[in-house]
């Protein structure tokens, strides 16, 4: 189940966000420090939404306009993570095309982050293009990836 963020979920989506796989992922690999991220969520709050599993947190996807983004909480998944993943990318797409009325959604991955790349293209998501893009001063290949509501 996707939700609102609450002010209550600052902190646990810092610690999401700051476990070293997420992190290893990331288009920004440094650990964020909490006054860093109290700025950011100041400034996204209402773009930020909680992904539950069995009424637990355990994951945030991110919308800005067209553009979406979403982490877990590897730590607490642990051997349940595929399913959230999967589960969580179904939610966000119906989310994005139903209550948000998105005509199209997409998002950057890491080229290396095949796993997620995979995951995208089972919910209907194409490779549009490739670029390079400066990941913490290493420069990465980055995989924009979208769909449309009727793809």
């Amino acid at each position: 189940m996707l939700r609102h963020a609450l002010d209550s979920d600052r902190d646990l989506v810092l610690a999401w966000r700051n476990h070293p796989a997420v992190r290893a992922v990331s288009l920004t690999t440094h650990q964020i420090e909490p006054a860093e991220h109290a700025a950011w969520w100041a400034g996204h709050f209402q773009d930020v939404l909680i992904y539950e599993d069995d009424c637990v947190p355990a994951g945030v996807v991110i919308f800005s306009g067209e553009t979406w983004s979403f982490y877990l909480d590897v730590e607490g998944l642990g051997k349940r993570m595929l399913p959230a993943w999967m589960r969580l990318e179904k939610e966000a797409v119906e989310h994005a095309f139903g209550k948000l009325g998105l005509e199209r959604l997409g998002g950057e991955t890491l080229a290396d982050n095949k796993q997620v790349l995979a995951l995208h293209r089972r919910f209907g998501f194409r490779e549009t293009r490739r670029y390079e893009r400066s990941v913490d001063g290493v420069m990465k290949t980055v995989v924009w990836t979208e769909r449309g509501r009727d793809d």
